[in-house]
């Protein structure tokens, strides 16, 4: 299937959650409306289809090299539930580009819960970038669920930017992971809520290794009448260092909850947590007002650079 044979639609979503406005060079899986519509594997990473999902397995010691799993739901009453297994093989280096859109212009509910399992080999890299969003001006609510299992052996890095900004009603985010000796995980989430949406976003990560670490950053911001909860929950097994930040922005009637865990198990963990929860600071405002922007645009230009 080329690009072009895509909708409108499905090219727009493609282009806000995976900034693909192409069909890509190299391995993808293109997922719409609950079925895999165009599929290709390249000379060292393979896409299956099996009956437990999509199974993408990265040769050992591949480099600079990216697969695109990109997910639509532009039918309305669609609920389904995807999994998806990354085997990475070691001393690879590679990037995943995910991703779920919604288009939902009816009256039911249109829901995706997706699983992924990134298994990291021995001193691997890898990048995994992961947007949701949503439109449409219909009654049914975009859902989307996703859950990470993130498992990183001896030497392996994986950096994660968890994007959600725009659209999506309700979601409740989960990211699990258990980092192995000298591994090292980080995390980048940003969100935004308006109007009654809710977001639930939980982090659980387990420092079993020796001098494993992890860094954890959440930015968020509730506007309205929404809702947010960040859960971080580190466990420091052996000798390692975590870190967890949740800074948020709250607006009009919104409600923001961070409730941070540190578990430590040894003498050796170093574990942090910082948490800070406020309004625009007026000042800010009124600076960039002196500037001729309206309360509005002040308002949106501030809250661009903070979840940048």
């Amino acid at each position: 299937m080329e690009f072009c044979d895509f909708g409108e639609t499905e090219r727009r979503m493609l282009g806000e959650i995976a900034g693909l406005y192409k069909v890509p060079e190299g391995a993808y899986n293109f997922r719409i409306n609950g079925k895999s519509v165009s599929r290709k594997s390249s000379a060292n990473i393979d896409v299956d289809i099996t009956d437990e999902g999509l199974v993408i397995t990265v040769k050992p010691g591949t480099k600079n090299e990216s697969v695109h799993i990109p997910v639509i739901l532009s039918k309305t009453g669609m609920k389904e539930t995807v999994r998806n297994t990354f085997n990475i093989g070691a001393g690879a280096d590679v990037m995943i580009i995910a991703g779920c859109g919604i288009y939902n212009c009816g009256a039911s509910d249109s829901e995706h819960n997706g699983i992924h399992v990134l298994n990291v080999g021995e001193g691997a890299k890898v990048k995994y970038i992961e947007k949701h969003y949503g439109f449409g001006n219909g009654r049914g609510a975009r859902i989307l669920n996703p859950t990470t299992e993130v498992h990183l052996a001896d030497g392996a890095v994986c950096e994660m930017d968890l994007e959600q900004i725009k659209g999506v009603n309700s979601t409740v985010r989960r990211t699990e992971s258990e980092v192995c000796d000298n591994a090292r995980l980080i995390i980048r989430e940003r969100l935004m809520t308006h109007g009654r949406q809710t977001a639930d976003s939980v982090i659980e990560t387990t420092l079993s290794g020796e001098n494993s670490t992890v860094d954890i950053v959440s930015r968020a911001v509730a506007q309205d009448m929404s809702r947010q909860t960040f859960k971080s929950v580190i466990v420091g097994e052996n000798k390692c260092r975590g870190h967890s930040e949740c800074d948020a922005i709250i607006m009009g009637e919104a409600q923001v909850l961070a409730v941070p865990s540190l578990d430590a198990r040894s003498v050796d963990a170093e574990l942090i947590h910082e948490a800070a929860i406020g309004k625009i600071a007026g000042e800010q405002i009124l600076k960039l007002q002196t500037l001729g922007l309206t309360q509005a645009e002040a308002e949106a230009l501030i809250i661009n650079g903070f979840l940048k």
